[in-house]
């Protein structure tokens, strides 16, 4: 049993530090979040000529509301009159937002330290429902596209037998929409976009230590995103994201994990002035499993439980996460 004590006494480390790492600020506002956690394909480095192919699905359904970190029975936004150049308070009452995305993620060897990887999310599909205030109820105001690419080198920093560590440095490209319609015939709610408009640049670091070889790994990864200012005149908040967990292989084919997530991101800002209900703090717990198909294909699935939730003001926040993928190595 002493592996098993050992898994405990790891994961009770790692979220340990995670909660240390916290600092308490608010959520961002309608379907701006999405999956954030260490899938166990693509984090590592691949062989020169190595290519490997990621497609996920991510389902994140939000419509619990909150005051702070507390429940709440209503979630007032507000809105921004691009025509106008000015924040609208408490234009929508917020109600539900569903969050679908496919993404096809592509690595490729290039040294034996090196690797580079294009993240494409092709589908976004976002079904949001609101109130006008004053007026009518409405789910008319989803959207739906194309988002934004990311562009990722990334460098083997220290390999040995037991330790592994990744720098990550990349960009992130504004090809998805940003400027699409509701049915008023203005510009939609930039947090529902499937993309910013804006050049961003991500720094991140990976390390996996074999706890017990070939059976018990743990793992630590970070990463930022600096964000810059679209065409609209508005800026998306910084992000930084932190995992930590375990996998443990169950048999040869299967390995479980567990792992604890934290994003951050401060508030969004309209021509240099921060927008009220952006900007915020997630944790989350993500039990996760995974399969070796074939030498070369994986499928994955990882659930996400919230641990805490905090906005700013008022806001609606997701239930949990869902995310399910398969990877192929050529």
């Amino acid at each position: 049993m002493f592996w098993f004590h050992k898994l405990i006494s790891t994961i009770g480390l790692l979220i340990l530090g995670l909660l240390i790492l916290i600092v308490p600020r608010a959520e961002a506002s309608c379907g701006s979040a999405n999956c954030f956690l260490v899938t166990g394909t693509t984090e590592g480095i691949d062989t020169p000529g190595r290519l490997t192919l990621d497609l996920s699905y991510r389902w994140i359904p939000m419509d619990q509301v909150h005051r702070g970190s507390k429940s709440d029975d209503e979630a007032r936004v507000p809105a921004i009159d691009f025509a106008d150049g000015v924040i609208v308070p408490d234009a929508h009452q917020e109600v539900r937002t569903n969050n679908e995305l496919l993404q096809l993620d592509l690595g490729i060897g290039i040294t034996e330290r090196f690797s580079g990887m294009i993240s494409i999310p092709f589908f976004n599909l976002r079904t949001h429902e609101h109130a006008h205030v004053p007026g009518d109820f409405s789910r008319q105001d989803g959207t739906s596209g194309f988002g934004d690419i990311r562009l990722i080198g990334k460098y083997a920093l220290w390999v040995s037998t037991k330790h592994l560590l990744v720098g990550g440095l990349g960009i992130k490209t504004p090809s998805g929409e940003y400027k699409l319609l509701d049915h008023d015939g203005e510009i939609n709610e930039p947090t529902i976009q499937p993309g910013t408009g804006a050049w961003d640049g991500i720094v991140s670091a990976y390390y996996a230590y074999q706890v017990i070889p070939h059976e018990l790994d743990a793992f630590l990864s970070t990463s930022y995103q600096v964000t810059t200012e679209n065409p609209l005149d508005y800026k998306m908040g910084d992000t930084w994201l932190v995992n930590g967990g375990v996998s443990y292989r169950l048999t040869e084919k299967w390995t479980t994990s567990l792992q604890a997530n934290l994003r951050y991101a401060p508030h969004d800002e309209f021509k240099g002035e921060e927008v009220p209900s952006t900007g915020g703090t997630w944790i989350y717990l993500t039990p996760g499993i995974k399969t070796q198909a074939s030498p070369n294909t994986a499928l994955y699935a990882h659930i996400q439980f919230p641990l805490y939730q905090r906005v700013n003001d008022a806001n609606i926040v997701p239930r949990y996460l869902l995310i399910v993928g398969v990877s192929h190595a050529f």
